[in-house]
């Protein structure tokens, strides 16, 4: 993958963060740094450990199945970003029933947000990345872009509340971005494999 894909699949996964985010700034309704900060970290903290999860375990077999890996990368690709579209398409209400400033809920919602970055982490591992070397610096985009974009959506639905979560459709475009990826893979190795 190159740099410019990272930071796309970075930005997809980061959606989900972006979202619950901006629900969480719509029910603080005022700037409080301290709760702001620690959901940022931890959302930030559980996007980049779940891939380095999912690689880790995903690398010791990957050299099993691969003839087809660039199939699995695009399905699981493909499935998450197809989830995403799919649940931006529900309505739902803007008022949701839980505290941001609770360290268990901010946990709870970091773990929740972050399972669609394990699979990433298997795919990382049928992409090719053999050593802790080449994930890091994956890993570290991951956790930067949703640290920066938690932070970015807790902001907005202070300042802008549930009409702009509503307009912005932030869930929809990780997802297109996600299948999008899942594609390009995909294609270039057909094109290695075939061409």
């Amino acid at each position: 993958m190159t740099t410019i894909e990272i930071w796309l699949l970075a930005v997809g996964l980061a959606m989900d963060c972006f979202a619950i985010s901006i629900a969480s700034g719509i029910l603080l309704k005022r700037t409080l740094w301290r709760p702001m900060l620690i959901m940022a970290f931890f959302f930030g903290l559980f996007q980049a450990l779940m891939p380095l999860i999912g690689w880790a375990c995903a690398s010791t077999f990957s050299h099993l199945i691969e003839d087809v890996d660039h199939w699995i990368a695009f399905a699981i690709l493909a499935f998450l970003g197809g989830r995403m579209v799919r649940e931006s398409f529900k309505e739902e209400d803007c008022r949701q029933d839980f505290d941001p400033t609770r360290l268990k809920v901010v946990l709870m919602l970091a773990v929740a947000t972050s399972i669609d970055a394990l699979a990433v982490g298997v795919s990382f591992a049928f992409l090719g990345m053999k050593s802790v070397t080449t994930i890091l610096s994956p890993v570290g985009i991951i956790g930067f872009v949703s640290f920066a974009l938690s932070l970015i959506g807790l902001t907005f639905g202070i300042r802008f509340g549930c009409g702009f979560a509503r307009r912005l459709k932030a869930e929809r475009w990780g997802g297109v971005i996600l299948i999008l990826i899942g594609l390009k893979i995909l294609i270039e190795h057909l094109i290695q494999h075939y061409g």
